[in-house]
């Protein structure tokens, strides 16, 4: 709290789904690390958890990019012999106990949610305790090409299903100011797909172009990559989309430092501060 009654609003971030176009956000926490923007809270969905909840266990955003530039696809998942996908992604799991500082939820260094599709009954899901491996891989396990992944005897898969852009659930946790990023919602022509795996990537870009305004409403900023020309699939354009990510943040961080400004607390706000609709957008929390 600060003087006068003032505080500085709560910050969270919601980094979105796009497979290696995420490589992006790592780009965009650099920035904000640059400009001193505090950030509270992250909410993360697919590849938005997965460098969510590198830098949430205490990772920066330079560690975070050398994992970018040397992890490969194999790091991620393995071939299997399976009616409902064509890679395990145990590997998804190892990958995260081996490089990130920490593995519990209850640990992180700041609060955060890795976001889920529970595919039977098509609700999303919000991990924000037990294991981290096990949610992150969960949130990214794209349907088809990845088997789902069982927690707690529910079937989880892509979080990217239920919205690809987790501004709802920052904010359902907390953050007055929700500072989302969007790598995969360019309304430009998708180059065309040159396997299952991009095939279903692009899927999943299509629908979420659908319903963008939808996942936009709960967002303050939203911070947009150019980086629609690279492949969902190319690991390889990594420097070149975190480098996209941090031009992307200096176009709207004058606009965040205005967001940042504090805000007076008393009565008027607290009877009219908004609260969730508890019965549409119920804050899930599952533990291993």
């Amino acid at each position: 709290m600060a003087k006068n009654g003032r505080r500085r609003p709560v910050i969270g971030l919601a980094l979105g789904g796009g497979m290696a176009r995420g490589c992006a956000h790592v780009g965009v926490l650099r920035e904000l690390e640059k400009n001193e923007i505090p950030i509270d809270l992250i909410a993360g969905t697919s590849v938005g958890s997965l460098i969510g909840g590198a830098y949430a266990s205490g990772l920066s955003p330079d560690q975070i990019e050398q994992l970018a530039l040397t992890i490969s696809w194999n790091d991620l998942g393995r071939v299997t012999i399976s009616k409902l996908g064509f890679y395990n992604s145990e590997r998804t799991e190892d990958y995260v106990r081996k490089n990130f500082p920490v593995t519990e939820f209850e640990k992180v260094r700041l609060p955060f949610g890795a976001v889920a599709t529970d595919i039977q009954s098509g609700k999303m899901v919000i991990f924000t305790e037990g294991s981290l491996p096990l949610a992150i891989r969960a949130s990214c396990a794209m349907p088809i090409f990845y088997t789902p992944v069982m927690v707690n005897g529910r079937m989880m898969v892509d979080g990217g299903l239920v919205g690809h852009i987790p501004a709802s659930v920052a904010r359902l946790m907390g953050a007055d100011v929700v500072i989302a990023v969007d790598v995969n919602s360019q309304h430009l022509p998708i180059p065309p797909p040159t396997h299952l795996f991009t095939v279903m990537s692009q899927a999943l870009a299509v629908m979420g172009r659908s319903s963008v305004e939808y996942l936009y409403a709960d967002a303050d900023i939203v911070v947009r990559p150019k980086i629609e020309q690279v492949r969902p699939d190319d690991l390889s354009k990594a420097a070149e989309m975190i480098a996209a990510g941090e031009e992307a943040t200096r176009l709207v961080i004058h606009r965040i430092k205005r967001l940042l400004e504090p805000r007076r607390q008393g009565l008027f706000k607290r009877i009219f501060s908004r609260e969730p609709d508890h019965d549409k957008r119920r804050l899930t929390m599952l533990s291993e």
